[in-house]
């Protein structure tokens, strides 16, 4: 099954379609920490924590440090990866930086945690517009071979959790992730670590939102049937149901 024959008959815009296609595609190869077949794990993982027990008994404690137990894992993961991927996925506004500083003490890296971090958003967005639409998800991509890059890009200490690149810091090899714009939102550079990763993040903005370039367009809406001003209110609400206070 593909995205196409996921919509037929139901009627979505191309761009839509091309860039779900394209980010499966990203996920299954190799990236700058992990192998295919870890991206596409983490994928699995990132599923898997829709129904795991264990999230479910954390989401609904007063701290998720209360509830002890196994999540529901589906992959061979470091459990270090697999803990991160489920609270990210279910929990993810409960997460703090000495959370972080105790992922990396057992072994994930900064860099991993960013292309970890990539992979979980996509997922879930592309998900949460298919459980919207009330069809089916679309299979996990077969991962691809190859061996990471292990590229760092010259990343810095800005206030943020991980270090983070600049607009005016960038590298050739990470020269186009911000659209040419002097500035933008610490949503996008937030993954800048990982270049891929922010890449990833703009290509589902432009079909599910808007061109980082063009939010700072109070009127602007992409040629949407709503009204900026209407998917302002539609992205607030949901904001504010999912605890993001962005």
């Amino acid at each position: 099954m593909t995205f196409a024959a996921i919509y037929d008959p139901i009627e979505v815009r191309p761009d839509i379609l091309d860039a779900f296609s394209k980010i499966w595609q990203t996920i299954a190869s190799p990236g700058n920490w992990w192998h295919g077949a870890d991206r596409v794990a983490i994928a699995a993982e990132c599923r898997s924590a829709v129904t795991c027990s264990l999230c479910e008994e954390r989401k609904e404690a007063l701290s998720p440090n209360f509830v002890k137990g196994e999540h529901q894992a589906v992959s061979n993961l470091p459990m270090v990866a697999i803990d991160a991927v489920h609270r990210i996925t279910m929990d993810v506004s409960r997460l703090t930086k000495t959370w972080l500083e105790q992922c990396r003490e057992a072994g994930l890296s900064d860099a991993q945690y960013v292309e970890l971090l990539g992979i979980v958003v996509a997922v879930v967005s592309i998900d949460g517009f298919h459980r919207a639409m009330g069809l089916p998800l679309e299979p996990l991509p077969e991962p691809q071979d190859g061996e990471p890059s292990a590229y760092r890009p010259d990343a810095k200490d800005h206030g943020a959790w991980v270090d983070t690149v600049n607009p005016a810091d960038l590298s050739d090899e990470e020269a186009d992730i911000y659209g040419g714009v002097p500035q933008v939102g610490n949503v996008f550079t937030a993954m800048s670590l990982v270049p891929d990763s922010v890449r990833m993040l703009s290509r589902l903005s432009a079909v599910q939102y808007l061109e980082a370039s063009d939010v700072v367009n109070p009127t602007f809406n992409g040629g949407r049937a709503l009204s900026r001003m209407q998917m302002e209110l539609l992205a607030g609400r949901v904001s504010s149901l999912s605890d993001c206070f962005y």
